[in-house]
This record gives structure tokens, sequence and C-alpha cells, in this order.
């Protein structure tokens, strides 16, 4: 974005909060993309596409998104303060959803493995995703209320049934969803708009 050009709320533009992570971003740009592609004639917008790309381009980079953030909180008044869990977050380096998912599928190949003895200690969870005691007893308390993890009989966790549903058809979806937006990037017919989600 150059000084001359209109101001553009890229984060209005892709409906997030100006202090969201990477991964609530791209989420965001995915399902935006998917929505206003032409591949879905029900809700397809070529312009409103073109806008989510020039968004999620504008904020995908670091340094660029830091940028913006500076003019951003000039035009709009916004305080991009240090959040209070900053330095956690930095530790962490992992959301809630990212922490769920790998955490259910270390359990998912553990239970694979060992069938008859898929438990798993706390310490080797939390370990694994290196987080906190407060965000691991948070991460645990909302996998054993969701049904998807339990304990055993020795006190350690392992998946549940559900937890081996939930982990196989999020699997798939993902899978899918990789597949379709890359493939629509050659129906599309325009070489600029690629709605290909970004590499991990």
């Amino acid at each position: 974005m150059t000084t001359d050009q209109a101001f553009v709320d890229f984060y209005a533009v892709l409906h997030v909060h100006p202090r969201c992570d990477l991964q609530t971003l791209e989420t965001a740009y995915r399902n935006l993309a998917k929505r206003y592609h032409p591949d879905h004639p029900e809700t397809a917008d070529t312009d409103k596409l073109r806008d989510v790309l020039e968004a999620y381009r504008a904020l995908k980079n670091p340094d660029d998104r830091a940028k913006y953030d500076d003019e951003y909180a000039a035009k709009i008044g916004f305080p991009f303060a240090e959040s209070e869990f900053s330095a956690e977050g930095e530790q962490l380096a992992l959301s809630d959803g990212e922490a769920h998912e790998k955490l259910l599928m270390h359990l998912y190949r553990r239970r694979r493995s060992f069938a008859q003895d898929a438990g798993v200690g706390q310490y080797s969870l939390q370990k694994l995703v290196g987080c906190s005691d407060e965000a691991f007893d948070f991460h645990i308390w909302y996998l054993k209320e969701k049904g998807l993890i339990s304990y055993t009989e020795e006190g350690t966790i392992a998946i549940t049934i559900k937890g081996v549903d939930h982990t196989i058809s999020m699997s798939q979806v993902h899978r899918q969803e990789k597949l379709r937006i890359s493939g629509s990037t050659t129906m599309n017919g325009d070489a600029d708009v690629n709605t290909d989600p970004p590499s991990d």
C-alpha cells in the first residue's frame, strides 16, 4: 500500500481482530476466499474476493503487517499494546486450536500403535505442546469435557472413540480443503487471483 492510496481497513475486510494471530488470519482468508470464489455461485463475488486477497497479502508477512499496523494505529487510533500474555504466547508458539489438534493427533497415534496401552503421561503431553501449567489444564479440561479424551486407571490420558472419530474427520476435512482451494485456482482463469492456502 502506497501513501497516495486511500487507506483500507484490511482487518475489517477479513473480519478479524487487529491483534489476531497468523492462524486466525489464514483461517479467515481461506473461508472468505472460498465463499467469494466463482466456484460457489450462490456467494460468488469477484470484487470482494480481490479485496480479501489484497488484505491477506498485505498482512501475511510479519514485516509488512508491522508497517501496516503503524498506519492503522495512526488512522484508526487502535492501540497495538503488548498483550499481557505476549511473553507466554511467544513460548507457546501454538494457538489453542493448534494445541488441541496436536494433542489429539499424538494420542491418536499412540492408540493406533498400542490399542490396549494407549495412555500417555501428562508431563509428556504438556512437553509436546510446550505450554504453561494453566494453559495445559485448560486444554485437558476442554478435550475431556468434549469427550475426546479420558483418564485411564493408571492416571494417564488416552484418546476416546469419539476422539478418534474427531481426529479422522478433521484430517479428512483438512485434506479436502487443501485439494478444493488449490484446484479452484486452475478453474478461475485469472492468474492474478490465487486462493491457494498459505504453505505451512
